[in-house]
């Protein structure tokens, strides 16, 4: 298959975007409001509400930061006006950012009010988002790019096609020097010793077997029962009636490589390959902090059709089930169906997949993108204080 040349918007700090967004980040709920004002009064930004960033202590802290730091440093972030309704956390986030060299510009509600703020920050959003339109794309390679990889509403045709199909991209992508990003933590569940296998040494065997036995150990000190959950409604109605067998469809996106690092949740990867991360399974938090860890890009096998999407990392949709693609068309990218009808290989499906992500990287519109699904949702760790 003859691949189009690649270009992207390259960041001081010398990381890839394929997305060139000005973000008003809120630092908590409070500051919602005006942050939203701001991206109003000047279209073309975007602002990224959320319900958190007050009396959160401890780790659920140190994620807070992680992933509101992240997500403005990721590289499909070209600036970011950051509002705070307090100086000292609003500072530090904007600082974080600043860190990757971008332009950022933070402000404080205390003893300023709404107006003045949204007033201020409506002039620096304008001016940077004008700086911004001026950033040129430029040629980019491959393995420069962070993708992430997550399926939803799986059934059994995501294991048989979308996943397969996949798991050709991610693999190309690692040969090609890049990094992906997987998760989901409890959906290994009866399949999680074929990650330990296929981990590159001890010390990441030992990271990625505690992250799994942790994030177990928690669900059942609840006593609670996951059907329902996991699987999901429609996990169940789509032929998935265990955790192992979806676990094991949820594997076969993964490719073949091994798994060279185990990450904290939003924790951005230092080596090139196939990264795993502890992560819920809910789309929008998953999506949430691997983009916070740096992904500006990612692939999402669905069957029986899920819609999510992300304001910083767009999300293409592949699905192998006919029904799906014939009554969610406007959701699905890829189209993978035939595969399972014996009209086209797998690799042929692998190369149907690649030449829509090589078309999103170079400025398509995802279907998510074009519907307005916006997604962000932090992942919480404890109560607030």
């Amino acid at each position: 298959m003859a691949q189009q040349p690649l270009t992207g918007y390259r960041r001081p700090d010398g990381r890839v975007g394929i997305r060139n967004h000005v973000a008003i980040i809120p630092v908590d709920d409070l500051s919602n409001a005006v942050a939203e004002s701001v991206a109003r009064a000047i279209p073309g930004t975007l602002a990224l509400p959320h319900p958190y960033g007050r009396l959160q202590f401890g780790a659920d802290l140190d994620l807070f930061f992680r992933t509101m730091i992240g997500t403005g440093a990721n590289p499909n972030v070209a600036a970011a006006v950051v509002i705070g309704i307090e100086p000292a956390w609003t500072e530090r986030i904007a600082s974080g950012i600043a860190e990757t060299g971008k332009p950022v510009a933070s402000f404080d509600i205390e003893r300023h009010g709404d107006l003045q703020v949204l007033a201020a920050a409506s002039r620096r959003a304008g001016q940077l988002l004008q700086d911004a339109s001026e950033i040129a794309r430029v040629p980019v390679e491959r393995g420069e790019l962070l993708m992430s990889i997550k399926c939803g509403e799986s059934d059994t045709t995501s294991g048989l096609g979308a996943n397969p199909a996949t798991s050709q991209a991610v693999d190309r992508h690692i040969a090609a020097g890049g990094t992906v990003i997987f998760g989901e933590t409890t959906e290994l569940t009866g399949g999680e010793h074929l990650i330990a296998a296929r981990c590159a040494s001890d010390e990441v065997r030992k990271k990625f077997q505690a992250f799994y036995d942790d994030y177990v150990a928690m669900v059942e000190q609840t006593g609670a029962n996951l059907l329902g959950s996991q699987p999901t409604q429609g996990n169940i109605r789509g032929g998935l009636s265990t955790i192992e067998e979806k676990a094991l469809g949820n594997l076969e996106k993964t490719g073949v490589t091994p798994v060279v690092d185990a990450l904290a949740p939003a924790e951005r990867p230092v080596r090139a390959g196939l990264n795993f991360m502890d992560t819920s399974c809910a789309a929008a938090e998953f999506i949430t902090v691997t983009a916070a860890a740096g992904a500006v890009i990612h692939l999402f096998p669905t069957g029986q059709g899920n819609v999510v999407g992300h304001p910083v990392e767009p999300v293409i949709k592949i699905s192998a089930n006919p029904v799906t693609v014939a009554t969610m068309s406007e959701h699905i990218d890829v189209d993978v169906s035939g595969l399972l009808q014996l009209e086209y290989s797998l690799a042929e499906a692998g190369d149907r997949l690649e030449e829509v992500i090589d078309r999103t990287v170079t400025g398509r519109l995802t279907c998510a993108e074009v519907l307005g699904h916006r997604e962000f949702a932090l992942t919480r760790l404890h109560p607030s204080a």
